[in-house]
């Protein structure tokens, strides 16, 4: 009788222990980017520049599809997400009213007030994870290569309308920017206004090395301080000035084909972000209850065959109830085991469906065109390419305004008729 309430009791433990892997999800802390609450100065109002984030793909897994897909890196997704994310981040950034211009830029764009860059560690329907990289023009580090991580905000997923409202991951962008304000803060008046000046002269260096080589010198640090400032009515300043007006026209352009492409894919993105956390949800559930039910299934079969007996020679009437519990034993455990086995099948069939969501995305998103010069073009590879060629534009048309006048030709004297 005792082993036959032994293996009852190991029955019931292994039916709790496989009905106790619950889930339970509480709704998160919404994070708010701090707003400004009164006028900033405009000579301390600073630009930033969002670079296009790092897809973060491994460059040793790039062909490796299987071992990609295992990792829920699906390469087409993260060059949308490139853009993607960065938009957000801005959004953030703007709305907060903290900032100047807040554009979204190519990489070869160097001369902004604060750049921000960021790799992407990790993002899928449950988990956002990004390193982000600030520092101003004096050379300044503001967030130093740091992590930030969130899971999903699930009320954002309950509908559409909530959806558009708050993005899932919100409290990321929102601990990023409010990070960038805390380093802004710590700088005084004067620095901040010393990031704008340095940004321009180092523009206008670019343009013109020999004008302007000398008003920056490196200080302490390697920190590039100004030496001194050339006269506010300098015709070569002017000059810079008007042709960095232009430049920045040109970016503006451009971050509007990154706000575009966001808003074009707003929908679609939010779906997919939405239905892999339930793809991925059902794979993680599917793949706990493969294993508790395979390891608590295979431990019950053990049991039923090796447990010692612990009925008398004599006692018959125990020994068929022994006997009869080691063989409910042993055909729940198989019962057990084969579910498990089922689960681990569940968990495959999800994570397919994980793939297949991120293909039907990829898809959507490379089918985005943008108009540039009269051309359609895919915007993925041709931001960089059009900003790299209107910078070598830039430098003709400086070098054209800075070119004297010629003086015009001389007319020959009009000769009388004969």
């Amino acid at each position: 009788m005792r082993a036959a309430i032994r293996f009852g009791l190991m029955g019931l433990a292994a039916s709790a222990l496989a009905g106790c892997v619950v889930n339970e999800t509480r709704p998160l802390p919404k994070l708010e980017a701090v707003q400004a609450t009164q006028q900033i100065a405009e000579t301390e109002l600073l630009d930033v520049g969002i670079r296009e984030f790092d897809a973060g793909v491994p460059e040793e897994l790039k062909d490796n599809t299987e071992a990609l897909d295992k990792r829920r890196i699906y390469p087409e997704v993260r060059k949308a997400e490139s853009r993607l994310l960065a938009v957000r981040l801005r959004t953030t950034l703007e709305a907060s009213g903290q900032w100047g211009a807040v554009r979204v830029v190519p990489e070869s764009v160097k001369y902004v007030d604060v750049l921000v860059t960021a790799r992407i560690l990790e993002s899928t329907g449950q988990d956002l994870s990004l390193a982000v990289t600030a520092k101003d023009s004096v050379g300044r580090i503001w967030i130093d290569n740091k992590t930030y991580s969130g899971d999903a905000d699930l009320g954002s997923y309950k509908t559409d309308a909530a959806l558009r409202a708050r993005d899932a991951f919100q409290n990321v962008y929102s601990s990023i920017a409010n990070d960038l304000l805390a380093a802004r803060e710590r700088l005084s008046g004067a620095e901040r206004r010393e990031v704008r000046q340095v940004a321009q002269l180092q523009f206008a260096r670019d343009l013109d090395s020999k004008s302007f080589g000398g008003y920056l010198q490196k200080g302490a640090g390697g920190l590039e301080r100004i030496a001194r400032l050339p006269a506010t009515d300098d015709p070569a300043l002017v000059r810079v000035e008007k042709i960095r007006e232009r430049d920045m026209t040109v970016i503006d352009t451009l971050d509007g084909y990154n706000t575009g492409f966001s808003e074009q894919l707003f929908d679609s993105y939010g779906a997919f972000r939405r239905t892999s956390y339930e793809a991925i949800d059902k794979e993680d559930r599917a793949r706990s209850q493969a294993t508790t039910r395979t390891v608590l299934g295979a431990a019950a079969v053990l049991a039923s065959i090796f447990v010692s007996s612990q009925c008398s020679g004599t006692n018959y009437d125990c020994q068929r109830i022994e006997d009869a519990v080691r063989t409910a034993g042993a055909i729940g455990g198989t019962a057990a085991v084969l579910s498990g086995i089922q689960k681990y099948s569940d968990a495959k069939n999800a994570a397919q469906e994980v793939k297949e969501l991120a293909t039907s995305f990829e898809n959507e998103a490379a089918a985005q065109v943008v108009e540039v010069e009269g051309r359609s073009l895919k915007l993925t590879g041709t931001a960089e390419e059009q900003y790299r060629e209107w910078r070598r534009l830039l430098a003709e048309i400086y070098r054209e305004e800075r070119a004297p006048e010629q003086p015009a030709p001389a007319t020959a004297p009009a000769t009388a008729k004969p």
